[in-house]
């Protein structure tokens, strides 16, 4: 069965103040539940903000490393899960019942990737 990734895709400099809702994280942990239990979710986690990330870059042959936060970036990868769908349309679905969870004055984007082999 096709696993597919998915990115969630934040504005941190307009992310609410407190991250998310405790009415936010009890339906995204009711969904997360309903995934796993289906057979779906493999793996979900957020992810620390960029200001204690660290940009590994290979450029012409040469490594250099830079340390958040990444000010020049409009959107971050605030989190991410891998599941396993019959196919894209089915992984979409998923993605779209987990982003209606959020609150209306969230902004969030999430790209859903197949994961090759």
């Amino acid at each position: 069965m096709p696993r597919y990734l998915t990115m969630i895709r934040i504005d941190e400099n307009n992310a609410p103040e407190g991250g998310p809702s405790p009415e936010l994280q009890e339906r995204m942990g009711a969904l997360l539940e309903e995934i796993t239990r289906a057979g779906v979710m493999l793996d979900t986690a957020g992810l620390r903000p960029t200001a204690e990330g660290t940009r590994v870059t290979w450029d012409k042959g040469e490594l250099s490393t830079t340390d958040g936060p990444f000010t020049e970036t409009k959107e971050v990868i605030g989190g991410y899960s891998i599941c396993q769908a019959k196919n894209m349309a089915e992984a979409v679905e998923w993605t779209k019942r987990f982003l209606k969870t959020h609150e209306d004055y969230w902004t969030i984007t999430a790209e859903v990737r197949e994961i090759e082999g």
